[in-house]
């Protein structure tokens, strides 16, 4: 069977198109290795995926194309047929869409509908996509159900998310294409994103530089690891989402519908203070951080604390990795990986 996955130079792209390699799948791989943060990094990982799998030519293909060129994803869909489709691919970061609006709308409104169009071309039988915590922005009943109202983002990165529900949501309806919207929970562990808290905090701890809490360190994060990410989308790959014939228009569930419809959220579970957080990376490293505690920034929510019973019932699943292994892992990692 083929899997398409796009974004797959991404953190979590990468990781689990080596799940999906080392189980005996053929994976055709897009991304379009853009500069948001470094290349080098991504090159690394793809990489990675090749020297740590039994790849072979015929079971995975690497294919560097940006999701707006509409011609060439559908030619690439055409090519290779694939049954199950997951899209990764975003232009991503809350805080650098309050400066770049234009990409987020170009990567993750255009390039998410050239997917599903594509889907559409071939019948694809399975979509799967990245969706985000951040869609519950100004809701702060934790923790966060997928039941819940997510109409008031706190960032154009948030909006273009749920935009993305709402497209993949027409798509089941119109043209019954089975979607399943991941909500991530912030993922962290090896091959992680310069631009996200573990890796900031790592780099800054190490150089002995301050590193900035904000919020004056009354904000809290729900961390999931990378495998127990992987393992989510990977058990959804193999159970296509179905129309709910019991679903109730007069109080609609807004993670069901009457198409063949799911949002899920993906989390650990349970949310820790980022200060207790930075004391674990400390802890690991041997090194006390000097950090500096500061207002919140434009687009940040408080604290995200994910509700995954519904994941739990749809796939029998749960995270397995405490906080504690995830973080020793990670830093391994990073200091192999960084020569620290």
């Amino acid at each position: 069977m083929e899997i398409l996955i796009t974004g797959v130079g991404g953190f979590i792209g990468s990781a689990l198109a080596k799940k999906f390699i080392n189980k005996g799948f053929n994976v055709v791989g897009i991304d379009n290795l853009n500069s948001y943060y470094d290349v080098n990094l991504k090159l690394d990982r793809l990489k990675d995926i090749e020297s740590s799998t039994s790849t072979t030519n015929k079971n995975w293909e690497f294919i560097k194309c940006d999701l707006i060129n509409r011609k060439e994803i559908s030619l690439i869909f055409k090519k290779f047929k694939p049954k199950v489709v997951i899209n990764l691919a975003a232009q991503a970061g809350v805080r650098f869409s309050i400066k770049n609006p234009h990409s987020y709308i170009q990567s993750n409104i255009l390039g998410f509908s050239n997917v599903l169009d594509s889907c559409l071309e071939i019948g694809v039988e399975n979509f799967i996509y990245a969706s985000s915590s951040s869609v519950y922005g100004g809701n702060t009943k934790l923790p966060f159900k997928e039941e819940q109202s997510v109409d008031h983002p706190l960032s154009l990165y948030a909006a273009t998310k749920k935009a993305n529900e709402l497209i993949a949501h027409s798509y089941s309806h119109i043209y019954k294409i089975p979607s399943i919207g991941l909500r991530f929970f912030t993922v962290y562990g090896p091959w992680g994103r310069p631009d996200m808290a573990p890796m900031i905090f790592t780099k800054s701890i190490l150089k002995k530089e301050p590193i900035k809490i904000y919020n004056y360190g009354k904000m809290k994060r729900d961390f999931t690891y990378i495998d127990d990410i992987v393992e989510g989308i990977f058990l959804c790959s193999f159970k296509p989402a179905t129309s709910n014939k019991n679903f109730d228009s007069l109080s609609p569930d807004p993670s069901t519908s009457f198409a063949p419809y799911r949002l899920f959220n993906i989390g650990n579970t349970k949310s820790i203070n980022l200060l207790d957080f930075v004391e674990m990376l400390e802890k690991e490293l041997n090194i006390k951080a000097i950090k500096n505690l500061e207002e919140i920034q434009p687009g940040d929510v408080v604290d995200t604390n994910s509700d995954t019973q519904k994941l739990e019932e749809w796939i029998d699943y749960a995270p397995s990795t405490s906080l504690e292994k995830g973080v020793k892992r990670f830093i391994d990692w990073y200091l192999n990986y960084y020569k620290n």
